[in-house]
């Protein structure tokens, strides 16, 4: 049975590089053109190829969104666009435009066709369609049932790929003109300004908000196994390194888990509380398991508050002094006991039991965020590990 495959976001070269580093199986990015991302830091060529090349190394892929809905004036160049990212050695493009679906596999037929979600493809006719169009993967509507999903890859024998956990369009799987009327900014060209997320007022007391629960899958990962699914997809080109080494490498766990026959109940309730933690929204199921309904949204009274679990990325090891050498990004005292997590799977916990500057001057407290810092560790550990709080203030022994 082919193992399905975990697919990350990333708005940079460093989230690119961090996702393959945690776990994922390919990476899909943005360009600097015709990408729904335009706010995101997006790729420029050299960047498309230097993530492809670091992929490959790993036996892992890189796909590139051209998922816009094209006008005429974003016609022109596209196709220049496509030979030079075909060049810097992609390995899929996520498309809805009919003819670019076209042109790249009569052009490119090394490189597959993906189509994007953006296309809302919800049943197995129009999924057949676009096979007979050289389409080599379909990313379904995010509107479907379990067994809607199920229904289609029985009836398709194609690839499918569904989104599993992050913020999902409150709009029919991103087809939104909400952004065009209060903003002008096109959401379907790279433009979104996210006004589900506004706060509209009701009345004098009372305000509303019509932003959806970020998907959270994690508990389903088995059942979408078992109907088929080839590959998960994760949301979240501008999140946090914190957010998505967090996100990535406990979906991987849950994979692996699954695969080795040792996902137990006990340790998706860890997993579970792990996922709960990083976000900073409420998280339903959405339409997987039922219709969704008024529990799937946010209506009034939303908080986000910022998490400050994440305590510092580890960017290197004082092999003279055996400390850890960090850059804080939340505060933390001696006493709080810490979990250090990294790349390969590895979970350290410790007690902070003294914290030096990076001159090796003795603190009690950590109160500034991108400080370089250096904690007492017995190992080294690799690049892009990363150290969160597990509780406050217990006594060193």
């Amino acid at each position: 049975m082919k193992k399905v495959e975990l697919l990350a976001p990333a708005g940079d070269l460093e989230r690119l590089k961090l996702n393959l580093l945690y776990g994922a199986d390919a990476i899909y990015i943005g360009g600097e053109k015709y990408g729904l991302r335009a706010n995101a830091t997006n790729f420029s060529i050299d960047e498309v190829r230097e993530g492809c090349e670091f992929a490959h190394r790993l036996s892992k892929k890189v796909y590139l969104t051209l998922n816009i809905v094209f006008h005429n004036e974003d016609m022109e160049g596209v196709e220049g666009y496509i030979k030079e990212i075909v060049d810097a050695g992609i390995d899929a493009f996520i498309v809805s435009d009919p003819f670019l679906i076209s042109y790249i596999h009569n052009h490119y037929p090394q490189v597959e066709v993906h189509l994007s979600t953006q296309n809302s493809t919800t049943n197995s006719a129009a999924v057949m369609f676009f096979k007979r169009q050289g389409v080599a993967r379909v990313v379904l509507a995010r509107e479907l049932s379990k067994n809607e999903i199920s229904e289609i890859i029985k009836n398709t024998n194609m690839d499918i790929e569904v989104f599993i956990h992050g913020a999902m369009c409150t709009c029919y799987s991103g087809r939104c003109t909400l952004s065009n009327y209060v903003t002008g900014r096109d959401a379907n060209r790279g433009g979104c300004a996210q006004v589900c997320r506004f706060s509209f007022l009701e009345n004098d007391q009372h305000s509303f908000t019509m932003a959806t629960k970020d998907l959270n899958l994690a508990r389903y990962i088995p059942d979408l196994i078992d109907i088929g699914v080839c590959s998960f997809k994760v949301e979240g080109r501008m999140r946090s390194l914190y957010y998505l080494a967090t996100v990535i490498g406990t979906y991987r766990k849950i994979i692996d888990d699954y695969y080795n026959g040792t996902l137990t109940d006990s340790k998706m309730e860890g997993y579970a509380k792990t996922l709960d933690r990083v976000a900073n929204r409420e998280t339903s199921t959405h339409y997987l398991i039922d219709k969704a309904d008024e529990r799937d949204q946010y209506y009034t009274g939303r908080q986000e508050l910022s998490n400050q679990d994440y305590l510092g990325l580890i960017t290197g090891y004082d092999k003279e002094r055996q400390c850890l050498i960090m850059v804080e990004r939340n505060y933390f005292t001696v006493g709080d006991r810490v979990e250090i997590f990294t790349p390969n799977g590895e979970v350290f916990e410790k007690v902070i039991d003294v914290i030096y500057d990076d001159e090796m001057n003795e603190m009690e407290v950590a109160r500034h965020p991108e400080q370089v810092l250096k904690i007492k560790f017995a190992q080294e550990v690799p690049k892009y590990s990363m150290m969160r709080l597990l509780e406050k203030g217990k006594t060193f022994n």
